[in-house]
């Protein structure tokens, strides 16, 4: 069994080092979005479909897998739980319920906005690592996680970015519908402090889904760097129930 871990926006495989740290599984993949914290390989498009082609292909290359996932790195999974893989044997995510009436956060719709979307891009981009890790702070990651994951958004990153965005102006209509085939053991996460998220919306998934819906009361959207032992324990267990 594999444990693989998948991250988010704007973040690299590292977001998850805390919570494999207290895991005591041996076999665990932390895969990396191309173009985060990594160079966009020729040919690759950084679009919502790209990138959920990407994942698709990491995991027909692994046995049976437990998936994590994150931001997203959970609305890519949500696409690729659609088609039903067969070595998936459970799932965790800390996405909602995708539909018609999803409406993207005021900072996505900034990205999806041409001129500006690079100027918010450039400034990230363009300012010091303290300024960029002040931001991270912002919206809530730890501050003594922030200056590492800072120090990964560069113009590449930012490219992909507004790539990936611009390209999920209507995914709630384009991927919503495949949630419906989603199968297997699942686990919703809802963050109930988390700007970019609704409980609503997280539990209508669980529902539709069949999935079990765990609140954390107290976690922002970073809920993985907030409390990683406290993550892994509730990892094991939902694996154990599954097993």
């Amino acid at each position: 069994m594999t444990a693989v871990f998948v991250h988010g926006v704007p973040e690299t495989p590292a977001v998850w080092g805390p919570v494999v740290s207290h895991l005591t599984c041996d076999d665990v993949a932390l895969l990396r979005m191309p173009g985060f914290g990594s160079p966009l390989a020729e040919g690759f498009e950084p679009t919502m479909h790209g990138y959920a082609a990407w994942l698709a292909e990491e995991l027909q290359h692994l046995d049976e897998i437990d998936l994590v996932t994150h931001d997203w790195g959970a609305l890519l999974a949500l696409r690729v739980l659609a088609d039903q893989p067969a070595n998936v044997r459970s799932w965790v995510t800390d996405m909602g319920d995708l539909g018609d009436d999803f409406r993207w956060h005021d900072t996505a719709r900034t990205w999806q906005t041409p001129g500006e979307g690079e100027a918010l891009i450039d400034a990230m981009v363009g300012a010091s690592a303290a300024d960029r890790a002040a931001l991270l702070v912002a919206v809530g990651v730890p501050e003594h996680e922030a200056l590492g994951m800072a120090s990964h958004l560069d113009s590449t990153m930012g490219e992909a970015i507004l790539a990936l965005y611009r390209s999920a102006v209507n995914i709630g209509t384009e991927w919503g519908p495949g949630i419906d085939r989603i199968q297997g053991p699942g686990l919703v996460v809802s963050s109930m402090q988390d700007p970019f998220r609704n409980h609503e919306r997280a539990a209508r998934l669980a529902k539709r889904t069949g999935a079990e819906l765990v609140e954390l009361p107290d976690a922002g959207h970073f809920w993985m760097l907030e409390d990683p032992a406290g993550v892994a324990a509730l990892l094991t267990d939902f694996w154990a129930r599954v097993g």
